[in-house]
């Protein structure tokens, strides 16, 4: 063996099979054979809603993300959730509206319809789309049903008299979301984006027309809408404004400005504009008629309201598993947790995992479940957003949340996470983060808000918690895969920038960013017609990467070029460095490839993880002895040896 090792050595010196350092031999430090499959039970499990409606006294709320999602009916009266209804299909549910007394539902990936009749309590399928959001619901005064789809942005009309469904076409062309939708006796009115359009559909001849104001041009979405008899009220990302217009003479409107990046909902009551905004999770009014925007609090900081109603001259906003009551009569703000009430909590689709050595963190929506590998229990660390990656340093564990791509610290036996920083230019989701040694800095990855240019590099430092953002480092592509050495960032892109925006550029590319000069390197492409590069690893001679389409491939650090590449598997993710081997994931399968001899096994099989988005996800225990991934949605750990 020895001499076998000292033979590979040589031959990476000489510019042979391998670019690895010496290292020595190690013990095997698991007790179990590689492949060993450890199930520690469900990974995520949460309550994310995603719209309500009442029907008289009742709320019914749907989720998201949940295997099946559920519609929770809260019977204020009782003060319980008294019933659940399975809702068969979609990943989850955004949109609801009522009509009588029966509730439609628009569930996305995929986007289907349903009915649910109150009065019997049955849920019927009415209809079938092929597209990949329903992203909300209205009901008009004659009981018609409008859907905002996407993508790409469309209205779709359903006649629950006939049962029948109508293609009412795409309200701008080039557009992908619909996110918004409204109608009146005469008008459809639909939210248009990634770059904001408002547009009124006649009802009777389908002519259309924008009446954005002008002063609105070059903001991203209608994002929520909300109709009286004279008047629309839109929230408008991502400056957070909410604008206020007359159905009957555009030209007379105003636009409302808050101080927050979304308004997430908003609804006309009694003579106000009541909204909600983010970051700050802050509650607002303002009067039809005029006046100053008043502030009216915060139930739950930074928690997204995902809707607006209105019950008994009461405001109800509908949050991650809780609903916020604001009483006019006395302004007087109440937090209503429905899980404590009854409401079903269930395993979720994640969206990140990460290992500390004694913890596991699984990130998904709201937060993330902390799961104790000595104890064998699980706590839910709350955060109003989707932690999309994490890291630990030093006994502190980072966490890049989405949306506003935030940097969040946690250690153990807080029972919350510390905020530490805002990305801001535009950004929105945290694709990676790694630490670099050498100048004690935390990178992190970012891809920005839909419609927007350019993915950011984000440096924390450690010692003095200065926060620098790099925008753009790679032109025209977001930043995806990070991993640091000798202070030096190495970047896998993404060709896709913001959601919604068609990409400029055709191949992921590799770059190398100095980060005590604050500069790019270099920037190569190294698999051709490869999108995305979502994981990277290194040795001391070599950066490893795999793409989207699951092409492992070595760049040499010292000839700056790619030497070698192998087709691993249909797809790629996460990549580790253990050893002498790598380790990836195309969630259903784990995979290990000789950095020797290039050669692919496969370490365990039929894992069918259920990731949020299908993107499969994989963490190294730092005893470099375990990988962490999914199986179905439960939290699995699978030995290696690392040889």
């Amino acid at each position: 063996m020895v001499a076998r090792r000292r033979l590979l050595q040589t031959a990476a010196l000489a510019g042979g099979v391998a670019l690895l350092p010496p290292s020595p031999a190690h013990a095997d430090t698991s007790a179990d054979p590689e492949g060993t499959l450890t199930d520690l039970g469900p990974a995520s499990v949460t309550t994310p809603l995603g719209n309500g409606e009442f029907v008289g006294s009742v709320l019914y709320a749907a989720t998201r993300g949940l295997s099946p999602n559920v519609v929770g009916a809260y019977d204020l009266t009782a003060d319980a959730v008294t019933s659940h209804t399975d809702v068969p299909t979609g990943i989850g549910v955004w949109a609801m509206c009522r009509v009588g007394t029966d509730v439609y539902i628009g569930t996305h990936s995929r986007s289907d319809l349903y009915r649910l009749d109150t009065v019997t309590g049955a849920l019927d399928q009415v209809g079938a789309y092929p597209y990949h959001f329903i992203w909300n619901l209205a009901s008009s005064p004659d009981g018609k049903v409008y859907l905002a789809i996407s993508e790409p942005g469309r209205v779709v009309e359903y006649d629950p008299a006939t049962g029948v469904s109508r293609d009412l076409g795409v309200p701008v062309e080039g557009e992908a979301y619909v996110r918004s939708i409204a109608a009146d006796e005469t008008t459809i009115y639909a939210g248009v984006g990634a770059h904001a359009h408002l547009i009124a559909i006649d009802r009777a001849t389908g002519a259309k027309r924008d009446i954005l104001p002008a002063a609105l041009a070059g903001r991203d979405f209608v994002a929520s809408m909300a109709l009286s008899e004279t008047h629309l009220a839109g929230g408008i990302s991502s400056n957070g404004e909410v604008l206020v217009l007359n159905k009957t003479d555009p030209a007379d409107h105003r636009v409302l400005s808050t101080g927050e990046k979304y308004v997430t909902s908003v609804l006309i009551h009694d003579g106000y504009v009541y909204f909600a905004g983010r970051p700050s999770g802050m509650f607002y009014r303002c009067a039809i008629d005029g006046g100053a925007v008043e502030a009216l609090g915060v139930a739950q900081p930074e928690a997204a309201t995902h809707r607006l109603l209105v019950h008994d001259g009461r405001v109800y906003g509908v949050q991650d598993g809780a609903i916020v009551v604001f009483d006019p009569a006395d302004r007087s703000l109440r937090y209503v947790n429905l899980v404590q009430r009854g409401f079903r909590a269930a395993p979720e689709q994640p969206m990140s995992v990460h290992s500390d050595g004694a913890r596991v963190y699984v990130g998904g929506k709201g937060g993330a479940d902390v799961h104790d590998l000595a104890t064998g229990t699980s706590t839910r660390l709350g955060i109003p957003g989707e932690p999309k990656t994490a890291l630990t340093v030093r006994g502190a564990t980072y966490l890049g949340v989405y949306t506003q791509a935030l940097l969040y610290r946690h250690r153990a036996g807080e029972t919350e996470a510390t905020l530490l920083a805002r990305t801001g230019n535009q950004q929105d989701r945290p694709r990676d983060l790694a630490y670099d040694e050498a100048t004690d800095l935390i990178a992190m990855t970012t891809q920005p808000e839909p419609g927007h240019l350019n993915g950011t590099l984000a440096l924390y430092e450690l010692r003095t918690g200065k926060f620098d953002t790099y925008r753009p480092v790679v032109e025209r592509q977001s930043l995806y895969a990070v991993t640091c050495q000798a202070g030096v960032a190495y970047l896998g892109t993404n060709i896709q920038e913001g959601l919604g925006l068609p990409p400029v550029t055709t191949t992921a590319r590799l770059a190398a960013f100095d980060l005590r000069g604050r500069r790019l390197r270099w920037q190569v492409e190294p698999v051709p017609g490869a999108k995305v590069i979502p994981g990277l690893a290194h040795t001391a001679l070599a950066v490893y990467g795999i793409t989207d389409t699951g092409v492992l491939f070595e760049y040499d650090l010292r000839r700056g070029r790619v030497t070698r590449t192998t087709k691993v598997s249909a797809r790629g993710s996460d990549l580790h460095i253990v050893g002498r081997v790598a380790y990836t994931t195309d969630g259903n399968a784990i995979y290990k490839i000789d950095l020797i001899t290039f050669t692919i096994s496969t370490v365990v099989d039929g894992l069918a993880g259920e990731w949020f988005g299908g993107e499969p996800k994989l963490a190294l225990d730092p005893s470099r002895s375990a990988l962490f991934g999914l199986k179905g949605r439960n939290l699995v750990r699978v030995a290696i040896s690392g040889r």
